[in-house]
């Protein structure tokens, strides 16, 4: 059941800000007042990480077995399964994506707990041959306590791919959500809770961005920063950091190719190109927004393309006919817009989209079409920026190695897509890509149990994989001599 107010969660319980204040969260779909939310401020944030140091250094959850984690992560996963639909409905109504979206996000999001409550299991270190007379093994020790702040586009499921690994590794939390979408982290806090996780492991803190997630990143009391958001954020993020040398993960924004060759199946393509920049309204890191497509087969790929997009519907996130929800706020509304007009004074032309959807329905809320546009060249503003919106732009290649150069000719390195029937040439693009992500034939970027992350400005680290535990944890090294002789190295 959705709260009129949530306050925050510090140390197992829910408290006021120190000094009472508040921010709203609206329904982007109908602009509708959702919930008030506790305003953090920065002693609030003194408190959270007294909560989660104080957790860590008794050792309240790290001396807990890998086992035992792992069976508390497991029960989250159960939780979650029991209130699926209150948590569907929530994400829906914060988040203005559509419920089949909402519906498999938080699927995986059960599912990342579910694996990480595996992975927990192999965390241990290993022996090392070393001269006769010694032995050395490693350990893994988590990392302590770790500042989390995740974005308003995969709400409850990227709290999931930071909270799980972190609790598999033993490690404490302060996660911050985005302010637009506080509501699912915190009832997955409730969760973590009410399944055995101590108190002051999982602390929650909302409020300004500019304001506590500069100070989150800074704190002293604070090992690890993870963060899921903008480029420049994350460039900050890592300056302010590297004053107490916290570890730092980073997963930024991208400007993903989608390349379509003249010997694919192009139906296949077509579906997978749609659900690659038109999925979650666009509003995704790995959107592939840069659509290249072998000039023996543009116009008819295009005919396709521009034809389904016409067929794809906009409107109540909760129809469930409906394939893309709202954008997130009205101020994200005309940073897609702005766009869109940039790209046609750069001399782009909008095939399809380029405007707010009309009709009644669309009176309130904050509403983008599916938008194609044409005539571009890769040194446009529209096909170097992150847009973050349903918009993508079409360009023609000729050969390979034209493509992979165009692919790459961007800042960004975080997801990508080919298409072709032809396996040794799948395999040289996903070889060549300077990118964490190649979908081949699919549109599909991870799954638990497959790495994300970024090259170049996209980030760095990878998320969601067996890997992901190492950005969890210390390894330490224990060197023992078992000789029966004393050393004296010396020689006095």
């Amino acid at each position: 059941m959705l709260k009129k107010h949530y306050q925050l969660f510090i140390n197992g319980e829910y408290v006021d800000s120190t000094n009472g204040e508040y921010f709203e969260a609206y329904n982007p779909a109908t602009g509708e007042l959702l919930a008030t939310v506790a305003k953090a401020t920065k002693e609030d944030v003194d408190r959270a990480v007294e909560a989660a140091r104080k957790a860590f250094e008794t050792g309240k959850w790290a001396n807990y077995t890998a086992a035992r984690r792992g069976r508390i992560l497991n029960k989250i996963a159960d939780i979650m399964r029991e209130r699926f639909d209150d948590l569907v409905k929530a994400e829906v109504l914060n988040s203005g994506k559509t419920v089949g979206a909402a519906k498999g996000q938080i699927t995986q999001a059960i599912e990342d707990f579910e694996f990480f409550a595996g992975v927990a299991l192999t965390a241990g270190g290993r022996t090392n041959q070393v001269p006769n007379g010694f032995f050395n093994y490693t350990l893994k020790d988590p990392v302590g306590v770790c500042g989390q702040i995740i974005p308003w586009n995969y709400p409850l499921m990227m709290a999931a791919w930071k909270i799980a690994p972190a609790l598999a590794a033993g490690c404490t939390v302060v996660l911050k959500p985005a302010s637009y979408t506080p509501i699912t982290a915190y009832m997955l806090a409730e969760i973590c809770h009410e399944a055995g996780v101590p108190e002051g492991v999982v602390n929650v803190i909302t409020g300004s961005g500019s304001e506590i997630g500069p100070y989150i990143s800074e704190h002293p009391g604070i090992d690890k920063i993870a963060f899921t958001g903008e480029t420049e954020t994350g460039k900050d993020i890592m300056a302010r950091a590297s004053n107490t040398l916290k570890r730092v993960t980073l997963e930024l924004g991208g400007k993903s190719p989608n390349i379509v060759f003249d010997d694919c199946d192009i139906d296949a393509a077509v579906d997978g190109s749609l659900f690659g920049i038109f999925y979650n309204t666009g509003q995704s890191c790995e959107a592939r927004s840069r659509l290249f497509v072998h000039e023996k087969i543009y116009d008819e790929f295009m005919e396709k393309f521009i034809s389904k997009a016409k067929k794809i519907k906009v409107g109540d996130p909760f129809d469930k006919t409906v394939h893309m929800g709202a954008v997130i706020s009205a101020s994200h509304e005309k940073v897609i817009d702005s766009y869109v007009k940039l790209a046609v004074e750069e001399g782009g032309q909008i095939l399809y989209g380029g405007k707010r959807p009309e009709g009644p329905e669309f009176e309130k809320g904050h509403w983008y079409m599916p938008t194609i546009i044409g005539n571009v060249t890769n040194d446009m503003r529209i096909a170097q920026e992150e847009v973050f919106g349903p918009v993508v732009v079409v360009m023609k290649f000729n050969d390979e190695k034209e493509v992979i150069k165009l692919a790459n000719d961007t800042i960004f390195g975080l997801g990508s897509a080919v298409w072709t029937k032809d396996n040794g040439r799948a395999h040289r693009i996903a070889k060549a890509i300077r990118a964490g992500i190649v979908m081949v034939n699919c549109p599909i970027s991870a799954f638990p149990g497959t790495p994300f992350g970024g090259y170049k400005q996209s980030g760095f680290g990878r998320e969601l994989a067996i890997e992901t535990l190492d950005l969890y944890t210390e390894t330490k090294s224990v060197v023992t001599y078992t000789g029966e002789k004393p050393l004296n190295l010396l020689g006095v």
